[in-house]
């Protein structure tokens, strides 16, 4: 027979034995690789139940964050050292050129541009470039360089009679880039869907539409031959941080363009992708939205997550359109840049231990460690909603993804 000692000790080891167990294999079920943060899942949504969320108050998240009301802290002068060491002492504007173009060639960070940018109050529209104006890279008595516009270029001359159209001022940012997604949206902020108008019929009781097909169409009011993207949206862009829906992602289908007014309208469907359906929303095309706007820094901290691309891509390059969980509300503006950080991996530490363990180093117990955000892009808003913006990535060091973080540089 047993002694009562003897019991009782392995009756603990026993229970000891079981919880060891029970550890390693819920251990053993989790990937031993690194890990990054996951943005939460989508859901399909119906184009009736756009649930917009501009009325909604701040919530305690956006208040850590909101920069709208924040007192930007004065921004320390320019020094030569911002001057990229093979900047041209001058530069003639050519045509094709964007002012990104222009700033990263003379400045370390583009972004600082209208901090050295010399305003000739004497210059009709001193503000803007244009093909032809010859710039010049110059230094104050202190040492603070200057870029000025050291002679105008033909585009600048009075109205004269012309063989060709004139050139028009630079743009901020390649226009190309974005014009397909301008008239063909495929990311929608929930306040586009407020009170779009939308597809109600289709002429002959079909039940689809592709070019050709004459609709009806509700809540518009347009004049003959306006054209609208028709968008089916799909599923909903939520904030990480609050779970509200910012937007949706939508599917281009065709384009509508208007052949009688009245409620409901007519069109006729042009340029078709995909099936029109009854419900799918009509968005104007902003594919003339000039994109001259001055390239700077917010104001004040800026910290947000990138929420969706354009065309679902699982890595994002350089000249590609994001949507970022921050706008207007947060002090956001056409022209702000973003820094883009890649979201830090979570590795195990299989680092040798100190002191006893009951585990080997380097099994599955190993402690988690969440590594630093790395700065890997840059971002340029070029359209902001209350709580959503658009940003194109005028440059990427590293790949960057969906659940990556934006922030002022």
């Amino acid at each position: 027979m047993f002694s009562n000692q003897s019991v009782s000790s392995a009756a603990t080891w026993s229970r000891v034995a079981v919880v060891a167990c029970a550890a390693l294999a819920a251990a053993c079920s989790s990937p031993d690789n690194a890990t990054r943060p996951e943005p939460q899942p989508q859901q399909y949504v119906a184009p009736d139940s756009a649930e917009p969320a501009s009325d909604q108050d701040l919530t305690a998240t956006e208040a850590a964050t909101v920069t709208s009301e924040a007192t930007p802290e004065a921004a320390p002068p320019v020094t030569a050292d911002a001057v990229r060491a093979d900047a041209p002492s001058r530069y003639t504007v050519k045509r094709g050129d964007t002012l990104w173009d222009i700033s990263n060639m003379f400045l370390r960070d583009p972004w600082l541009w209208p901090e050295i940018w010399y305003v000739n109050p004497q210059v009709e529209n001193p503000h803007l470039i244009y093909p032809g104006d010859v710039l010049a890279l110059a230094y104050s008595a202190d040492g603070t360089p200057r870029i000025m516009l050291e002679q105008g270029g033909a585009a600048r001359l009075n109205p004269r009679l012309r063989s060709t159209p004139a050139d028009g001022p630079i743009e901020s940012i390649p226009y190309s880039a974005i014009a397909r997604f301008l008239s063909r949206p495929t990311l929608l902020a929930a306040e586009q869907l407020k009170n779009a108008p939308y597809v109600l019929a289709f002429r002959d009781e079909h039940m689809i539409g592709g070019t050709g097909e004459e609709i009806y169409v509700r809540n518009l009011d347009a004049p003959l031959d306006a054209r609208y993207a028709i968008v089916h949206p799909g599923q909903k862009l939520r904030d990480p941080d609050t779970g509200d829906v910012l937007g949706y992602e939508g599917v281009y289908a065709a384009t509508a363009r208007v052949s009688r007014e009245g409620n409901p309208l007519s069109a006729q469907l042009t340029d078709a992708a995909r099936e029109t359906l009854e419900g799918d929303v009509l968005i104007a095309n902003d594919a003339d939205v000039p994109l001259t706007f001055e390239v700077r820094v917010p104001n004040a901290p800026v910290h947000g997550s990138i929420i969706s691309v354009v065309d679902d891509t699982t890595l994002i390059g350089t000249y590609q359109i994001i949507a970022v969980n921050r706008g207007t509300r947060h002090g956001l503006a056409p022209g702000h840049i973003l820094a883009v950080d890649q979201a830090g991996l979570t590795v195990r530490d299989k680092g040798r231990r100190t002191g006893d363990s009951f585990f080997a180093a380097g099994s599955s117990f190993d402690s988690k460690v969440k590594l630093p955000n790395e700065r890997a892009g840059t971002a340029l808003v070029f359209k902001t909603y209350e709580r959503m913006s658009y940003a194109i990535v005028v440059g990427a060091s590293h790949a960057i993804r969906v659940a990556d973080t934006v922030r002022t540089p």
